[in-house]
């Protein structure tokens, strides 16, 4: 079943409201873009997204919609005369970075970061995509501890690369 067709279904059986809604986190960033529909579409393909509900709006717009990576839901919708499109960035965990990365570059993302190791124990990348949204995406690849999170953030820092 879709993620749109388990929301419906819950809404359905649900004799009262719960907060949050069912499928929904606490924190739900809400993306405003020019091309709603485009943003959509890119985060299905780069982010292997979920495509949820997806509610149009005048001449073909989006007036909201939602599409869920991993646990969490993004919401997004169409700037408007009424509300402005807006930067904005993410941080999004993938299962392998520099795959995700060319992904993007090939969805039309211009490159912010190449993938590498970075010294907190992520692998990361970054890119802005068609519709000014930049995401950074990581792959969790070492556990650091905080004596030796400061060790390499000093080393870094002491070399000029902070």
């Amino acid at each position: 079943m879709t993620f749109e067709g388990r929301a419906l279904l819950i809404y359905e059986v649900m004799k009262e409201a719960t907060n949050p809604p069912p499928g929904q986190n606490n924190v739900a960033p809400y993306l405003v873009v020019k091309n709603a529909a485009g943003l959509l579409k890119f985060v299905v393909e780069v982010f292997e997204g979920e495509k949820g509900i997806v509610m149009e709006g005048p001449e073909g717009t989006v007036m909201h919609g939602e599409v869920r990576i991993g646990e969490s839901v993004i919401m997004l919708a169409d700037s408007c005369e009424r509300v402005s499109a807006q930067a904005a960035r993410l941080y999004v965990y993938v299962p392998d970075v520099d795959a995700t990365y060319q992904r993007a570059l090939a969805a039309g993302a211009e490159s912010e970061s190449e993938p590498a190791d970075q010294f907190y124990g992520d692998r990361s990348a970054g890119v802005t995509d068609p519709y000014g949204v930049t995401w950074y995406m990581a792959t969790h690849i070492e556990d650091v501890s905080p004596e030796e999170l400061e060790k390499r953030k000093k080393a870094m820092m002491e070399a000029g690369e902070g």
